[in-house]
């Protein structure tokens, strides 16, 4: 069972702030982190965490300098390996199927955010190859709207290259509660989630 739905043993404490701490003298070391908008992350209460996505180091990057511990959707493949798997879910990550709706991540992200947890998903489904941004899957607004949730818009700048500069800015939340009880079409709810990466956008 997802640690995010079961109470957490000292093992997996004790793993997630070794893992926490390692990355953060990584980071330390090898790149200038500045991090703009902290206040903006509501101490309790279920939230929705929504950085664009540049390299394979952004949700640990988001997870050493925020306070809240982020439970993330990773895609399926990565826990194909046994030992990966355990390390992967003991950090509060959970499998995603990608390309299809995964009907098993949806309610996994629902009973994160309605148990007052974090969730933390990247709105571009993957990676960008350029640096760019993308257009967002329909999901993360989905999620939200299901659940009454506020999404927190993150913007990742800079490089991970050692010696680089890294920048996170986290904007202020985002509500759509206005839709609340309002049975929207997927079109409306894709224009949601775009909106989502317009705020991302102007972030930076």
């Amino acid at each position: 069972m997802h640690p995010a739905l079961n109470d957490e043993k000292v093992g997996e404490k004790l793993l997630y702030y070794l893992a926490k701490y390692i990355f953060l003298i990584y980071f330390l070391i090898f790149n200038r982190v500045k991090v703009d908008g902290l206040e903006n992350i509501p101490e309790r209460g279920g939230i929705i965490i929504c950085p664009n996505h540049i390299h394979w180091l952004d949700p640990i990057l988001v997870g050493v300098y925020t306070k809240r511990k982020i439970h993330y959707m990773a895609k399926a493949e990565a826990f194909k390996n046994k030992l990966f798997a355990f390390v992967l879910r003991n950090i509060y990550a959970f499998p995603v199927k990608r390309g299809t709706p995964d009907i098993s991540a949806i309610k996994t992200s629902l009973k994160i955010v309605k148990n007052g947890k974090c969730l933390g998903i990247f709105p571009e489904g993957h990676r960008s190859e350029n640096g760019k941004l993308q257009k967002a899957e329909p999901g993360v607004a989905l999620i939200s709207l299901k659940s009454k949730t506020p999404v927190i818009p993150v913007r990742i700048t800079g490089s991970y290259k050692p010696f680089s500069k890294l920048k996170i800015t986290i904007g202020k939340p985002i509500s759509f509660l206005k839709y609340s009880g309002k049975k929207l079409s997927m079109d409306e709810i894709n224009k949601l989630s775009q909106l989502i990466m317009k705020e991302i956008s102007e972030l930076a």
